[in-house]
Parts: C-alpha cells; structure tokens; sequence
C-alpha cells in the first residue's frame, strides 16, 4: 500500500519532540500575532466607525481587521527565509541523524545541534532560502514532465481529469523540496547548490513511487486537517465574538489559521518524516541518471541555475583570497565560505 512505517515516523516526532514543541510554538504564535493584530485593527477601524451611520462602522471595522490581517501577512512573508531556516531545516536535520542511526542532544541543545548542521551545510539563511525557491522550480518542472508523459498515453476523457490530475501533482510534491534538502544533510555535502541538483535527479528517476507514497500522504495531511479545522470552529467562534461589530466571517478564516498552525507544527513534519523513510530507501545506492539530468537541464532553467551557483560556491571557497588560493595550490584545500 505504501513504503513508509507509520511508527517509525512517529519514532522520529517523538525523538525530535523539542522540535515538534518548538514549531507548535513558532506556529501559534504566528496564529496569535494574526488574532490580536487584525483584532486591533478591527477594533480601531469599530472606534472610526462611531463617528458615522451603522454602515460606514460595519465597513470601517471590515477594513481595520483587513489592514491588520495584511499587516501580519507582509511581516511574516518577509520573515519566511529565517522561518526556513531555523526551523523547517533544523528539524529536517535532526530528523535525519535519526535516521541514520546518529545520537542527538534532547531539549534545549537540540535546537542548537540542528542550527550547527544547518549553517555548516548552508551557510546563511538567505542562501538557503534561494536554493529552497530553485529547487521548489525544478520540482515544478518534473512535475511538468510527468504530466506531459500522462497524455501520451490515450486515456478516455484525460483532457476533462487532467485539472484534478494537476491539482493533486501540486499537492502531492508540497514537501519535496525539503526532502531534497534533507538528501545534503545526509550526504554531509560540501556543495548544498551541486547536491541538491543530484536529488533532484534522483527524486525525478523515482518519481513513481514518490508519488505514489505522496497520494497516501496527501489524502491522510489533508484528512486530518480538516477534522482540525473542524474542532477549531469553536474556538475560533469564541475569538470572533470578542471581536466588535459582525464578522461572523471570521470565524471561517480564524479556523482555517488555526487548523494551518497545527498541520504546519505537526501534520507536515509527520508527513515529512514518511517521505524521507521513500525517499532514502528508493535512492540508496543510486547514482544520477545522466538521461534524467539532461531532460531537466532542457526543462528547467532553474536547474541549469543550480548548476552555475554550484560552479559559484566552488569558486568562492577555492578562490576567496590569495592565502586560500596558496593553501588550494598547496594542497590543503580552502576555507569554506557562503554564498
């Protein structure tokens, strides 16, 4: 049915579980700045609104908590590289030490274990979130493809269930580009840029079971966060009635926030560590396939990039100054660096 053991996945959530707190943490406090920040505004646009008729206060307080609730999306999407990096990839590399059998410090100093691996593998968070956005391309790109050899195939009525076919290809590849950053921890790469352009290409050679793995994943992720969603209906309700004025509608939008911080806290990293157990065991002992390497460098301008900022990150470790340059002619190698 699927390649992955649901207990071994929950092993890795309780093994990282000062992780797992610390992602309910950094989600839920993202969920509370929404809560309180578009409360505020909904409240400043209520106070504006007493000096006008009942309409004019409905719509002011609308566009208070709308103000809020777009000042808290552009505050957190200018903070997504740092959220990549102290969590999203300090998670995923401890979760792969477990995995590969290696012992990890609990509490406190797991936190400052994985952030180690992270900045060795790395180096700063704005690297890493660049190399996050091309290999996010690239896996858009092999999901172009794999759509593409769908409709050679002659399938009554393809045309009318390609949408869905789309829609699910979409979800299904939502993690996939933390797996591909998982496969450089793994690998104690030196090169993150080159690395990543190998898992990829392993990934695309095994995109069959990958996806197969991912349907089961998606139907269960997404299972569950609608039964949250559901039993967030009733404390979202409660948020809504502090709020002045009538925005029952925010009881839907409250619920929806809250349901995301519990399957971005704990749902995506359960699915996650499923995805790793495929992804190692369908790659063990592979090595790129140069026939795949090809269709993606004719596919994806994204993954000829990854390759140029590969040939970069040499150079800058090799060539950073003239003492590197005398150690590298010497023999002793250059220091690392960042990109």
């Amino acid at each position: 049915m699927w390649d992955f053991s649901i207990g071994r996945a929950i092993g890795l959530m309780v093994g990282t579980a000062p992780f797992v707190l610390f992602r309910v943490i950094v989600y839920f406090a993202i969920s509370a700045a929404f809560v309180v920040v578009t409360g505020t505004g909904a409240g400043v646009g209520y106070g504006v609104g007493m000096f006008g008729d009942d309409d004019f206060q409905a719509s002011s307080t609308a566009w208070g908590a709308f103000a809020g609730f777009g000042l808290t999306a552009g505050v957190i999407f200018f903070l997504r590289d740092y959220i990549l990096y102290i969590v999203k990839a300090g998670h995923i590399a401890v979760m792969v030490e477990l995995l590969e059998g290696r012992e990890i410090p609990g509490g406190q100093g797991q936190i400052d274990y994985a952030r180690g691996i992270v900045t060795e593998r790395f180096g700063q968070a704005s690297a890493l979130f660049a190399l996050d956005q091309l290999i996010k391309g690239v896996v858009g790109a092999i999901t172009g493809l794999i759509q593409g050899i769908l409709t050679i195939f002659p399938i009554p009525g393809l045309e009318r269930i390609m949408g869905v076919v789309r829609a699910y290809l979409r979800l299904a590849v939502g993690l996939v580009d933390e797996v591909i950053l998982a496969h450089a921890i793994r690998t104690r790469a030196d090169n993150p840029w080159k690395s990543a352009q190998e898992a990829l290409v392993l990934y695309a050679q095994n995109a069959r079971p990958m996806l197969i793995n991912a349907a089961w994943l998606t139907l269960i992720t997404w299972g569950l966060a609608f039964v949250i969603f559901l039993v967030m209906l009733a404390p979202a309700a409660g948020v809504v009635y502090l709020l002045p004025g009538k925005a029952t509608a925010g009881m839907l939008v409250f619920a929806v926030l809250f349901a995301w911080a519990v399957k971005a806290a704990v749902i995506e990293p359960f699915a996650l560590a499923c995805l790793l157990q495929v992804y190692f065991k369908e790659t063990e002992g592979e090595v790129p396939n140069p026939d795949w390497q090809a269709k993606l460098e004719n596919a994806s301008t994204k993954f000829r990039k990854l390759g140029e900022r590969a040939m970069q990150w040499v150079g800058g470790r090799a060539g950073g100054s003239r003492a590197a340059d005398g150690k590298a002619a010497d023999g002793q190698g250059a220091p690392g660096g960042t990109v």
